[in-house]
C-alpha cells in the first residue's frame, strides 16, 4: 500500500491525526509556517518514518539527517508500520528557523494514532503469486497472475430447500459455506480509536445484484450466526467492534459472467472519522478486493466419464440396456430418467449439458439447461440440482428459441493450440449458419453466456443444411494415445461411396443395407449397386460434403488440426424439405466413455457374414486402442432423426488444468 493522505497542522495547537499501517500521510504544513522561516526540523518518535522530499525534481531522504532549506515544493511524508497501543502515542514535531537566531520561530506537533486494516481474501490461487504483494485491486489471469475467485453458489445443499442456495438471504445448512470464499477483515489499533470513527463494509449496487456477503456473528458452527450484510439491496454495513481483530464474511456468487458482467466484483473497507461533531464523517483509508466470478466449464468426449444418463421410454429397452452395459465396461454410474418423468422425451443430450465450476477451495459439477424447454424440461432441477451440483439456464424473453437451441448443437474440443495461442481448455462448438446468411442460429441469450465464459471460446460451425441442425450430427472426438491426444471424427459421405465403390469391385454390389432391422416395416433394403446408381442420392451427398469441407476447413483453422488429426468416418445423408438428415444410423453420433464406444449400429451391407460398415470403423478407431460396440438405435432414435449421442448425456472428470492459469 503506498496510498496518501492529506493531514493539515497548525500553530495554534496540536493537531491529531489517524494514519494506517503501510500508508503514506502528507503532512501540509503550508498554511502554518511562521513569517521569517528558513529552515526546517523534522523528527518523529520511535516507530514513526519521516521522509523530506526537497522538490518534484528530487527524490526522499530521510528527514532526520539534517535541516532542510524551506520552499514552496517541499513535502514531509509520514508512514508508520506498527499499529498503535495507545490513542496519540506517537508524534511528529516540526521545527521553523531562521538564519538568524539559533531557536526555533516555532514548532508544530502532529499526533499519530496507528491503525492496521486489511480486508483479505485467497489472492494467490494455489501459488501463482505471493499475496503480500500483489494489488488486491487488480485480478490477473495466467501462471503469474493473482486474484481471488468466486463460485455462483447455484447448487442446493438442503433438500428441504426449494431454490438454490444463491436464490435466499440464509445459510440454510453449513455444507453451503463450502461453496462460498472467506473474505477476513483484520484491524488492530487501540480500541478507543473506534469511539469516534467507524469501519463500513460496501460494494456498489452493481456488485450487490452478482454477490452476497453473510458476516459470522456467533459461533461458526450455527447457521444463524451468519448475517447477510451486503448483497442484492444491502450495499453497506457498519461493522460492528467485537472482541476479536478479525471479522470473518463469506462471500457467493449469485451470477455467472455475462453480456452485462464482466465477472469481476469488488468489495471495499472505508474507515470514517466521526470524532468532529462540526463536520460530516470524513474518510480516512479504503481497502479494496477484487473477486472474479468462476466461469462454467464445459467437458470434451475424451476426459474420463463419470455418469451416465438416459431416459426409458416406450420402445428403448434393448437400447437402455446396451448403455447400461457399456457403462459398466467403463466404470461408470448410469442414471435413468423414468418414463413417468420424461413423458417419452428421449433426447436428454439435447435437454441439458454438464459441466463444472472450480476455485482453489472447490469444485462441483453445474448442468446448463437448455431453452428448448421438452417434456424432459423439469428433470435437470427437479432431479439433477442437488448437494454440490449445480444448475444455470439462459431463456430468451421472446419465442425465438428454435432447434439450434437443443444442446446436441453444444459441444466442445479437447484442449488444442490453434494460430499460436492456446486453449488448454478446448473450445466450444456450436451449430448456426453461413457467415451474413439469415438461417437459424443459436439464440442470442445462450451465445452471449457462452462467450462470456471467456475461457473456451466458442467456434460457430455451419449446421443449417441439417434438418435438425446440430453439430453432434456431423462431428466427435474420440481419445487417441499420440498426436494431439485424440482425434476428430467427421461424417464423410464421401469415403462412404469410397467403400461401397471397393465393395462393388470385389462383387458385393448386391448385398444389402438395412438387412437385419427388426420389428419395423418403414425402412426397406437397398443394396450398394442401387446406392452408387441413384444420382439424386449422389448428387445430394455432394452438397453435403461441400458443408461438411466448409465446417473442415473452419475447424482446422480455428482448433489448429490437421489432416492427420482427422479421421473420416463413412456416413450418408438424404433430404427431407431441403434439409440432410442420416441416410443410415449416424456413426459420428457416438457415446464416448474412455476406450469404449458406442456407436450407432448401422445396418450396412453384410459381406463374408460381416457390416462392412462396422469393420471399417473398427479399422479406423480400434488401432486407436478404442472398443467399438454398435448400438441398435434405429426404431427408436434414428427413424426420429436421433442416434445414441441424442439420447444420452455424461457427467466428466473437470480438467486438471486450473482456469486461472490460463489467459484468455
Amino acid at each position: 500500500m503506498s496510498l496518501q493522505r492529506i493531514v493539515r497542522v497548525s500553530l495554534e495547537h496540536p493537531t491529531s491525526a489517524v494514519c494506517v499501517a503501510g500508508v503514506e500521510t502528507l503532512v501540509d504544513i503550508y498554511g502554518s509556517v511562521p513569517e521569517g522561516t528558513e529552515m526546517l526540523e523534522v523528527y518523529g518518535t520511535p516507530g514513526v518514518d519521516v521522509y523530506i522530499s526537497p522538490s518534484m525534481e528530487r527524490g526522499r531522504e530521510r528527514a532526520d539527517t539534517r535541516r532542510w532549506r524551506y520552499n514552496a515544493g517541499l513535502e514531509i511524508i509520514v508512514v508508520m508500520n506498527s499499529p498503535s497501543n495507545d490513542v496519540n502515542d506517537s508524534h511528529v514535531q516540526i521545527s521553523y528557523y531562521s538564519r538568524h537566531q539559533p531557536q526555533p520561530l516555532a514548532y508544530t506537533v502532529l499526533y499519530l494514532t496507528c491503525v492496521d486494516i486489511t480486508l483479505d481474501c485467497d489472492l494467490d490461487c494455489e501459488g501463482r503469486q505471493n499475496g503480500s504483494f500483489v494489488d488486491k485491486r487488480q485480478w490477473v489471469w495466467g501462471p503469474d497472475g493473482y486474484g481471488a475467485i468466486l463460485l455462483v453458489n447455484c447448487d442446493r445443499d438442503d433438500l428441504n430447500c426449494d431454490d438454490r442456495d444463491n436464490c435466499d438471504q440464509h445459510v440454510c445448512c453449513l455444507q453451503d459455506l463450502e461453496d462460498m470464499s472467506v473474505m477476513v477483515l483484520r484491524t488492530q489499533g487501540p480500541a478507543a480509536l473506534f469511539d469516534d470513527h467507524r469501519l463500513v463494509l460496501h460494494t456498489s449496487s452493481y456488485d450487490a445484484k452478482r454477490a452476497r456477503v453473510f458476516h459470522v456473528c456467533g459461533p461458526e458452527d450455527s447457521c444463524e450466526a451468519y448475517r447477510h450484510v451486503l448483497g442484492r439491496d444491502k450495499v453497506s454495513y457498519e461493522v460492528p467492534r467485537f472482541h476479536g481483530d478479525e471479522e470473518r464474511f463469506f462471500v457467493e456468487g449469485l451470477s455467472f459472467p455475462d453480456a452485462s458482467f464482466s465477472g469481476l466484483v469488488s468489495f471495499h473497507v472505508t474507515l470514517l472519522d466521526d470524532s468532529n461533531e462540526d463536520f460530516s464523517e470524513s474518510p480516512i483509508f479504503t481497502d479494496t478486493v477484487v473477486f472474479r466470478v468462476a466461469p462454467w466449464i464445459m467437458t470434451p468426449s475424451t476426459l474420463p466419464p463419470l455418469e451416465v444418463y438416459v431416459c426409458q421410454v416406450r420402445n428403448n429397452t434393448q437400447f437402455v440396456d446396451a448403455v447400461a452395459e457399456l457403462a459398466m465396461k467403463a466404470g461408470c454410474k448410469l442414471t435413468i430418467c423414468p418414463q413417468a418423468e420424461n413423458r417419452n422425451d428421449r433426447w436428454i443430450q439435447d435437454e441439458m449439458e454438464l459441466g463444472y465450476v472450480q476455485a482453489p477451495h472447490k469444485t462441483f459439477p453445474v448442468v446448463f439447461d437448455s431453452p428448448r424447454n421438452g417434456e424432459l424440461q423439469d428433470f435437470p432441477y427437479k432431479r439433477i440440482l442437488g448437494p454440490d451440483f449445480g444448475y444455470v439456464t439462459r431463456e430468451p424473453q421472446d419465442s425465438s428459441v428454435c432447434g439450434l437451441d437443443s444442446f446436441g448443437n453444444l459441444e466442445v474440443s479437447p484442449p488444442v493450440v490453434a494460430n499460436g495461442k492456446e486453449y488448454p481448455l478446448g473450445r466450444i462448438l456450436i451449430g448456426g449458419n453461413l457467415p451474413g446468411s439469415s438461417g437459424r442460429r443459436v439464440t442470442q441469450v445462450v451465445r452471449d453466456f457462452l462467450h462470456a465464459q471467456r475461457v473456451q471460446p466458442p467456434v460457430e460451425l455451419f449446421v443449417d443444411w441439417l434438418a435438425v441442425g446440430h453439430v453432434d450430427e456431423f462431428l466427435s472426438f474420440v481419445p487417441a494415445p499420440d498426436g494431439k491426444g485424440f482425434r476428430m471424427l467427421l461424417a464423410s459421405p464421401g469415403a462412404c461411396f469410397k467403400l461401397f465403390q471397393e465393395k462393388r469391385k470385389w462383387g458385393h454390389g448386391r448385398a444389402l443395407l438395412f438387412e437385419g432391422v427388426v420389428g419395423n416395416n418403414q425402412v426397406n433394403t437397398i443394396s450398394i449397386n442401387q446406392v452408387l446408381s441413384n444420382e439424386n442420392l449422389i448428387s445430394y451427398n455432394k452438397f453435403v460434403q461441400s458443408c461438411i469441407d466448409w465446417n473442415r476447413e473452419v475447424l482446422k483453422r480455428e482448433l489448429g488440426l490437421t489432416e492427420r488429426d482427422i479421421v473420416d468416418i463413412p456416413q450418408l445423408f438424404k433430404t427431407e424439405r431441403r434439409k440432410a438428415v442420416a441416410f443410415f444410423p449416424d456413426l459420428v453420433n457416438m457415446l464416448v466413455l474412455g476406450k469404449y464406444l458406442g456407436i450407432p449400429k448401422p445396418f450396412g451391407p453384410i459381406i463374408n457374414g460381416r457390416c462392412c460398415l462396422e469393420e471399417k470403423v473398427r479399422s479406423l478407431l480400434e488401432p486407436l486402442g478404442l472398443h467399438c460396440t454398435f448400438i441398435d438405435d434405429f426404431t427408436p432414435y434414428h427413424l426420429q432423426h436421433g442416434e445414441v449421442h441424442c439420447g444420452t448425456n455424461v457427467r466428466r472428470q473437470p480438467f486438471s488444468f486450473k482456469w486461472w492459469h490460463m489467459v484468455p
